[in-house]
């Protein structure tokens, strides 16, 4: 159910939960806004008469978490459903997790599919499907050697054709996810100045070539640790460049298993707090009823929540954003501030969004999520319209 959203001018104070900001927590103070924007943070004592109070009863109100890597949700898979309304219930599915920005996200796929997807995605755009921020196409352009549990067959190279279609104008943002020891530096810095947010994994680059590439205008890296080379003593591999560039951004999948907590912490530590994403990498049984789905011809199943192929290799996960944030708390030992950082603000820097939403400052999109004192997700707010519909 949608509560009130505020007419401009008409100003709206939350009140009672204490507020997550950049560099702490905000008690005893409420949350003006004004419309889509957030106007001010100021002690209860100063809410404007005329403000519309809304009390939410403890609890914290957090920006609103941005996920750079949602494949599926609410039994839809992207790949199957590249259309305006799968990308709907895709993101309808993690908005119930606090997610109020995404990139619905592409698996390997054939050019047509691909095709389907970014004309879906600008559409999605037009028609302001809420949380929709732009489009991510995780290959075909990967490395059969770590092709994790894409299909390889329909991987290509990237040619002139390639490079007409991932730059594209749009009117939201676009990751593209490559193999970069697939491509050269001409080739990655092509993409980079049409704007595209360029990331690698599926990997077998090494530190040298990883560097090179970051050099060339490479963002980020899609998922650390996950199909890509590791840490070494005499190699560092694409994970040690990824820790040791201090402008590029990586993803962290923090669901205990696709990556070790204490290999998370470690990232955390070396890198910096700065440099890390929360990502979900999520498959269809996020906000979804089913047990399993199929993935070009292979049947997926949630086995102890996460999803793996018939081999069992693993196929995405069940992970929601707001279990990524809880995840980043209890298992990688980060404060609140810092969970809210590596899922809202970091995002929205890696998207080149910090200057509209992240954060809960004034002047921003009034993105946020509420959580009730179990940290649990009652509330969402994307530009202001609310949602009250929770996990």
């Amino acid at each position: 159910m949608a509560g009130p959203r505020p007419a401009p001018g008409n100003k709206q104070a939350l009140t009672g939960a204490r507020i997550v900001l950049p560099d702490g927590v905000a008690e005893g103070c409420a949350l003006l806004l004004d419309g889509t924007r957030i106007l001010d943070i100021v002690p209860d004592a100063a809410i404007p008469a005329a403000a519309e109070r809304v009390d939410l009863a403890g609890g914290w109100l957090l920006p609103g978490f941005i996920d750079t890597q949602v494949n599926g949700g609410g039994d839809v898979l992207f790949n199957d459903a590249p259309t305006v309304e799968g990308i709907r219930a895709i993101a309808a599915a993690h908005r119930r997790y606090g997610t109020t920005g995404l990139l619905p996200t592409l698996i390997s796929d054939r050019p047509a599919t691909v095709d389907a997807a970014l004309a879906a995605g600008e559409a999605a755009l037009a028609a302001h499907i809420p949380g929709v921020l732009g489009l991510h196409i995780e290959g075909p352009h990967l490395n059969p050697a770590k092709k994790g549990i894409h299909d390889a067959t329909v991987f290509t190279p990237i040619d002139a054709d390639v490079i007409a279609r991932l730059t594209a104008p749009t009117a939201g943002v676009r990751v593209v996810t490559i193999a970069p020891e697939l491509t050269d530096d001409a080739t990655i810095r092509a993409l980079a100045d049409a704007g595209v947010i360029v990331a690698a994994a599926h990997s077998m680059a090494d530190y040298d070539r990883t560097c090179a590439a970051i050099g060339a205008g490479l963002a980020g890296f899609t998922h650390l640790f996950n199909a890509m080379t590791g840490l070494g003593s005499r190699e560092p591999g694409m994970v040690g460049a990824a820790l040791e560039d201090r402008a590029t951004r990586f993803g962290l999948i923090v669901d205990g298993v696709h990556v070790h907590p204490a290999t998370c912490r470690i990232a955390l530590a070396a890198r910096g707090s700065d440099g890390v994403m929360l990502v979900t990498d999520a498959m269809p049984p996020v906000g979804g009823h089913a047990g399993g789905f199929t993935l070009m011809g292979q049947d997926i199943r949630v086995v102890d929540g996460t999803c793996r192929g018939p081999d069992g290799t693993l196929a995405g996960s069940a992970l929601s954003m707001a279990q990524a944030v809880r995840n980043a708390i209890d298992l990688m030992g980060c404060s609140i501030v810092e969970a809210s950082l590596l899922a809202s603000g970091n995002p929205a820097a890696f998207l080149r969004m910090a200057d509209v939403r992240g954060a809960i400052r004034p002047g921003l999109m009034a993105d946020l999520v509420h959580w009730d004192d179990d940290r649990r997700v009652t509330a969402t707010w994307i530009a202001g319209e609310r949602s009250d519909v929770g996990e």
